[in-house]
């Protein structure tokens, strides 16, 4: 469950990441005054096997049925990890278009959102691997492994911290950095890290041990370049840099 609003007195109107339709809202009729139907379940960031009526183009589909699968309760119990949820849903919700099926982004944001519950891995750290492999799947990923002017590999540039442009979306060696604005820098080794991270398996990626300095430029770069390509600073990042600090 990605997103909830209120809609008239009695009403709410859910936004669902679903494994086989995409991204779909519907309407949950007197889901706020009615406790039978759906007391205590429409919860952000919880799983549920729905059921929906066909709106047949008259607005939209309404929920009848909600069963609760996987409700991941000890996010809710943290300001920090639902400012953390927050902001990934809200990336999903802003990128996907209403029913593009996403099997890949599904199980991605599935698999953090159980990590977080279970408390194993950092929420900076989950939140480092989701984003990463959210600009994979939408075809956002950033040039980490060549100058986005000359094409120098990585490996081979002199200086340990190097420069990004956003603007290129790539790395600048520092004989092409002249003029670049932006004032983003990744030392080799937190290139490293993202590019294992990368493509590395999941379940694996998730135990990752990031250093202070590497996680602090990852997150840094990470929720400049997501924002800055997707058009939008989401709202929901402001309030968990507010949290942070």
């Amino acid at each position: 469950m990605l997103r909830r609003i209120e809609f008239g007195d009695y009403d709410l109107i859910v936004t669902f990441l679903t494994l086989t339709k995409g991204k779909i809202s519907v309407i949950a009729k007197s889901a706020k005054k009615s406790t039978k139907r759906f007391g205590g379940i429409l919860e952000l960031f919880s799983v549920l096997d729905v059921v929906c009526s066909n709106s047949r183009g008259k607005g939209l589909p309404v929920l009848r049925e909600a069963i609760l699968k996987y409700p991941f309760p000890n996010i809710r119990s943290k300001i920090i990890k639902i400012a953390y949820a927050s902001y990934w849903a809200e990336l999903i919700n802003q990128w996907m278009e209403k029913g593009q099926r996403q099997v890949q982004l599904f199980h991605l944001f599935r698999h953090v959102l159980r990590e977080l519950d279970l408390n194993n891995t950092p929420e900076a750290a989950l939140s480092i691997l989701f984003q990463i492999r959210f600009l994979t799947i939408a075809g956002l990923i950033p040039n980490l492994k060549r100058c986005s002017i000359c094409q120098a590999e990585m490996e081979k540039m002199k200086e340990t911290r190097i420069k990004f442009d956003l603007s290129k979306g790539g790395i600048i060696c520092s004989e092409c950095a002249t003029g670049v604005l932006q004032k983003i820098f990744l030392s080799k080794g937190t290139i490293k890290h993202l590019l294992w991270i990368q493509k590395g398996d999941l379940t694996r990626a998730v135990r990752i041990r990031f250093a202070p300095q590497a996680l602090m430029e990852s997150l840094e770069f990470l929720e400049a370049f997501v924002p800055y390509h997707l058009g939008k600073e989401p709202r929901s990042l402001k309030f968990l840099r507010q949290i942070r600090e």
